[in-house]
């Protein structure tokens, strides 16, 4: 193969790695806003990160718990 063809290729695979690696940084650096901008979500709803599966759970069982109350408060033959 052509020296200068063989150089060419590998600057292209660089560039492309490149652009890859910036892609990247920049998509870590928007997760980390996200997650950040959960966290702080979760503080002002006074919950931790490491309780919030117990959390969800509570919260699933309290609105089943309030559909099943709103159910029996309506008549049945509506």
């Amino acid at each position: 193969m052509d020296p200068e063809k063989e150089i060419q290729e590998i600057k292209e695979k660089i560039d492309k790695a490149k652009a890859l690696k910036y892609r990247a940084e920049a998509k870590l650096e928007e997760l980390q806003r996200q997650k950040q901008d959960l966290l702080v979500e979760l503080q002002k709803l006074n919950v931790k990160p490491e309780e919030l599966d117990k959390e969800i759970e509570r919260l699933g069982k309290e609105i089943e718990d309030l559909l099943s109350r709103a159910k029996s408060m309506l008549p049945e033959n509506i």
